[in-house]
């Protein structure tokens, strides 16, 4: 439509100018208002619509100046402003499109069809009817139409468009897989963990819709100061009119005025935020979360999941008369019958070092205690000091190894009887979290405050050297979000956590900032970041982009107004004549847009992701 109205504009004009060569001179200015009439058509029912919806904007100066100029008889200028005004929605139209692309990219990954293994055979069945415990094929290429896990073959996932990371990522047998990412290896299958509906692609892609459909603080700003502009524009007119009498003069002044920028300027740039933070595997919810992401002084961090990895890692490995290594290879090589997560934790650590596991026998588990069983001939027991004091003949009292910290778990290992080695796990800190508070300092936030329901033994080891103003320990859901509501006193607050528990204080916080990598769908809902990659330095990315944004937006908006009202002053004084001056309204619009569209590049954000070496074994 929009192209339409600019070719048949664009063709009434050159047809104008050229008709005294035709011989037609006297019929251009007909042409010149026939070719205006359909804009102006097109203008006045889209200002209708916009006052049905309660919306009150600037293009009512531009259908002014169209009937202004046409009842003066100054058809070309009419025709330029139709002209110009039709560009600059189709200019604006073709900006909102480049600057939502990424955002528009992750929703037409949204995969239809899924192929199911069913009594044997495959069959082609829509996303929508798959259901938990299905077996599913995917193939090399393919989405993954929900979340799920590995059963046979390895996974090989491009999860670029979720999580902005460039690298595929490798899942076995038994590992989580969500859905959205692609397929980039051999085929393998899986069973559903949840309804398409249900799954994390299809959260995200929600969370995506409410983004593209918001409206930022500063947009809603632009639309109360349409009324305020429009003000300014009929006084300028009226006293160019009072003080001369000349009409042209007025006809200038409302097309000098016509489109404002800051209409176009300041969506486009928040967009274009929201756009360029996808990029990076973080969905923020519309131009109000931008706008105060830009403004955050306080922040208020969860621990477990959020400060740590949230699962256990082997933290360090004692031995007594065997090599870690060997300690650490007899435990996996048991604990390969176990479902226990502490004994998938062993075996995963085992296989990172390229350990060469053997098959266990003879194996039985005493639930929540430990395992026996034989590995290559010998007798292992693995579990908790008492259940392997009770299981050897040369009792755990034999080691030497140190004290474990507050919050970890160690794990002995006996071989035929005597007790030979000690591995220590533990919830770990995120690497380079040091470096990653320091720049969330020098970036405006001014207290930084751990929240956690963990011991307050653990939560001190835990942010132990760590820069924290403040830690509160052993908090309900409710407690979390009163220590929220306390910290909103000093500053605006942004609250990053996890889990479901986390999720009334993310709701609280002026930013709620959620992990939401792992398909927690509580605190995604009720946050207005969502990060789709498990990385905590994506916030200090988030903020960048939100600065930036806010930044540039601004810069449009003086950049624009400004220019417009020198302008309508000059058009004032008789120095620009109607179509000089909406050539360069166009010229200002062009200016305006273009430096609102730099909000979609830029220097790369800085995200800390150096590792820090520290004594203390929750460091990494």
């Amino acid at each position: 439509m929009r192209g339409a109205l600019i070719g048949a504009t664009a063709l009434g004009l050159c047809v104008g100018l050229v008709s005294p060569w035709m011989g037609l001179s006297a019929w251009r200015a007909t042409v010149w208002t026939v070719s205006t009439i359909p804009v102006l058509i097109a203008l006045l029912a889209q200002i209708v619509m916009g006052l049905r919806r309660g919306e009150f904007g600037l293009d009512i100066v531009a259908a002014f100046s169209m009937i202004a100029a046409l009842v003066t008889g100054e058809q070309l200028a009419a025709v330029v402003v139709a002209l110009m005004y039709a560009g600059g929605q189709f200019l604006e139209a073709y900006a909102d499109r480049s600057a939502r692309r990424e955002m528009t990219a992750l929703l037409s990954r949204v995969p239809l069809v899924a192929m199911r293994l069913h009594d044997g055979r495959l069959e082609e069945v829509a996303v929508d009817a798959l259901a938990p415990g299905d077996h599913l094929l995917i193939r090399q290429g393919d989405p993954v139409p929900t979340d799920g896990t590995v059963t046979d073959g390895v996974a090989i996932l491009d999860e670029s468009a979720l999580t902005g990371e460039a690298m595929p990522v490798r899942r076995g047998a038994g590992e989580s897989v969500s859905s959205g990412v692609y397929n980039a290896g051999d085929a393998f299958t899986m069973v559903a963990s949840r309804p398409a509906a249900e799954s994390t692609f299809a959260g995200i892609v929600r969370l995506v819709e409410a983004a593209q459909q918001s409206k930022a603080p500063m947009s809603r700003l632009a639309d109360r100061f349409a009324m305020a502009f429009l003000l300014l524009t009929a006084g300028i007119a009226g006293l160019a009119w009072y003080v001369s009498g000349d009409v042209i003069r007025v006809v200038a002044v409302l097309v000098v005025a016509t489109p404002c920028p800051l209409i176009l300027a300041v969506p486009i740039a928040f967009i274009a935020g929201l756009s360029r933070a996808a990029r990076h595997g973080i969905l923020i919810k519309g131009g109000s979360a931008i706008e105060g992401l830009a403004r955050i002084q306080r922040l208020v961090l969860d621990k477990t999941g959020t400060l740590t990895d949230g699962r256990p890692n082997v933290l360090a490995i004692h031995a007594n008369g065997v090599s870690d290594l060997e300690v650490l290879r007899l435990a996996a090589s048991l604990d390969q019958a176990s479902k226990h997560v502490v004994a998938g934790t062993i075996v995963e650590e085992a296989r990172r070092r390229g350990l060469e596991l053997s098959l266990p026998a003879e194996v039985v588990e005493t639930p929540g205690d430990g395992i026996i069983g034989r590995v290559e001939g010998r007798r292992v027991v693995v579990g908790g000091s008492g259940f392997v004091s009770r299981n050897t003949i040369s009792g755990i009292s034999r080691m030497s190894a140190p004290p474990p910290d507050a919050g970890s778990l160690v794990v002995v290992v006996g071989l035929d009887g005597e007790a030979v080695g000690e591995i220590v796990l533990g919830d770990r800190i995120r690497r380079g979290m040091s470096r990653l508070l320091d720049d969330l300092r020098r970036k405006g936030v001014q207290r930084i405050v751990l929240a956690t329901g963990d011991r307050r033994d653990i939560a001190e080891a835990t942010v132990a050297g760590l820069s924290f103003d403040a830690v509160h320990a052993e908090l309900s859901p409710d407690q979390k979000t009163e220590i929220v509501r306390t910290e909103r006193k000093g500053g605006r607050v942004m609250m990053v956590g996890d889990g479901i528990n986390d999720a009334p204080a993310l709701a609280a916080a002026d930013i709620g900032v959620a992990m939401g990598a792992r398909g927690a769908a509580a605190p995604s809902e009720a946050a207005d970041v969502v990060l789709l990659v498990d990385r905590l330095d994506r916030v200090s990315v988030a903020i960048d982009i939100a600065k930036r944004s806010r930044a540039i937006a601004y810069q449009s908006v003086l950049l624009g107004t400004g220019l417009s009202l020198v302008g309508m002053i000059a058009a004032a004084f008789g120095y620009l004549a109607p179509v000089q001056g909406a050539l360069l309204q166009e010229v200002i619009d062009v200016a305006a847009i273009t430096n609102a569209l730099r909000a979609l590049r830029g220097p790369t954000p800085n995200a800390p992701l150096a590792a820090e070496v520290s004594a203390s074994p929750f460091k990494n």
